[in-house]
């Protein structure tokens, strides 16, 4: 049977070791892209999507219990029980992106109306609304102070998305 990729979702920071414990498995090939990113002064490799790899396999039953019996792996994406294949040219776009000598940046879900928190800078510690992306790699964020909002613009690998706790989904659905 031929061997296709499949997006394949880890726990939270599991990527690396999903991927290691795939390259041991014999017929499973794996993806992780990574860029790099300053965190304490130290560049370090982060998934470009996080909580996302791509594996190679074939589709047998095997193949899949093989997949999911790795610890880390959530589920291999598709529609319900499903798997769906990405095309083998959308993996080799993705290749050669991550080869380009252009710096490449992943989308942190960043979108108008997620709260997020400046985790570095003169700014470390406040907690606002994004209002809107600006330019690439800026962020406009509204700040309440003394109930009048006020405004300003961080470079994006300072925030960090603030989760929103379930109890506060809840009560917003209400």
């Amino acid at each position: 049977m031929l061997s296709r990729w499949y997006a394949v979702q880890t726990r939270s920071n599991c990527e690396q070791r999903v991927s290691v414990e795939i390259t041991r498995k014999p017929a499973l090939g794996v993806f992780l892209p990574c860029i790099q990113i300053v965190r304490r002064e130290l560049l370090v490799d982060v998934p470009l999507f996080r909580g996302y790899l791509f594996c190679q396999f074939a589709d047998t039953a095997d193949q899949r219990v093989s997949v999911l019996s790795i610890s880390g792996v959530s589920r291999i994406l598709g529609h319900g029980m499903e798997i769906e294949a990405i095309p083998d040219s959308e993996i080799e776009a993705l290749r050669l992106l991550m080869s380009s000598p252009q710096p490449v940046h992943g989308d942190a879900g960043l979108t108008a109306g997620t709260r997020v928190r400046v985790k570095r800078g003169p700014l470390e510690g406040l907690e606002g609304v994004l209002i809107r992306v600006k330019k690439q790699h800026r962020l406009v964020i509204a700040i309440d102070l003394l109930r009048s909002g006020a405004s300003t613009e961080v470079d994006v690998s300072d925030v960090e998305i603030i989760p929103v706790r379930r109890d506060a989904r809840a009560a917003h659905a209400r």
